[in-house]
C-alpha cells in the first residue's frame, strides 16, 4: 500500500502493512497495531493499514497481541438478560471509519459534519444518502449499503482516502481530495484544481476551516 502524505503543515499520515499489539482507546475502541512511539501528547500508532496520530489522552492501555483478558464473572441466571447489542452513535461510527481507513479521525469528522451534520438519514435532493453523502452509485462501486450508518461511514472514509491518494503528489492535495468529494474527481481534473462552483469552493473552506479548528483545540 502507498503512502498518504497529506499536504497540509499540520497532518503527515504515512502508511505501512506492519502487525503486533492493541492500542486500547479509553472510548473502548480496540486498534491493532505492531507498536508505537510516544513524542510528548502524542502516540504514533503503526496499524496494519498505515501510521496514524492520536493524543495520548485517549490511549487507556497497550496489550500484547497474545494478551488474554482476565475472564467475566460468570453471569447469575436468575439476574441475566440478553442485552440488545448498543448501537454507535453518528460521532463514534465516523472516528472509527477513519481510523480503520488509516485517516485522522477530523479531517473525516469535517466532511462528515459538512456533508450531513451527523444524520445518518439525510438525503440530498441530488440523492446523496448518509452520514458521508455517498451518491448510490459510488456507494455500489465500494461494495456499501449507504443506507447503513456503519457502512455509509466506511465507504465515505474510504472514498476520502482514495481521493487523497490519487492527488497525493500534488501540492494541493487535500483541498482538491476534498473539492473531488463535493464535486467529483472529475470536475477536478477537469479544471485541474477546485471547480470554479460556488458551492464547491464554500465547501472546501468549510471542511478546511473546521478541520483546522479541530486541530487547534487539542
Amino acid at each position: 500500500m502507498r503512502p498518504i502524505r497529506l499536504a497540509l503543515c499540520f497532518l503527515a499520515v504515512a502508511f505501512s502493512a506492519l502487525a503486533g499489539e492493541y492500542v486500547v482507546l479509553s472510548n473502548g475502541f480496540r486498534i491493532h497495531a505492531s507498536g508505537h512511539t510516544v513524542d510528548g501528547a502524542v502516540i504514533r500508532i503503526q496499524t496494519p493499514e498505515g501510521a496514524i496520530e492520536i493524543p495520548a489522552r485517549s490511549v487507556a492501555a497497550f496489550e500484547q497481541e497474545d494478551y488474554v483478558p482476565p475472564p467475566a464473572a460468570a453471569p447469575n441466571p436468575s439476574k441475566a438478560a440478553p442485552q440488545p447489542e448498543p448501537t454507535l452513535d453518528p460521532h463514534e461510527l465516523i472516528t472509527r471509519a477513519a481510523l480503520q481507513a488509516g485517516l485522522p479521525p477530523e479531517i473525516v469528522h469535517s466532511v462528515a459534519r459538512a456533508e450531513s451534520g451527523y444524520h445518518p438519514d439525510a438525503v440530498s435532493p441530488k440523492g446523496a444518502i448518509g452520514l458521508m453523502q455517498l451518491m448510490p452509485s459510488t456507494a455500489a462501486g465500494l461494495n456499501a449499503n449507504p443506507y447503513d450508518p456503519a457502512e455509509n461511514a466506511e465507504a465515505g472514509a474510504r472514498y476520502l482516502r482514495d481521493l487523497l491518494l490519487k492527488y497525493e503528489s500534488d501540492p494541493h492535495q487535500v483541498s482538491k481530495a476534498i473539492a473531488a468529494y463535493n464535486a467529483g474527481p472529475a470536475a477536478v481534473d477537469k479544471y485541474n484544481g477546485i471547480p470554479p462552483y460556488r458551492e464547491t469552493i464554500d465547501y472546501v473552506r468549510r471542511v478546511l476551516a473546521d478541520y483546522a479548528k479541530q486541530l487547534s483545540t487539542k
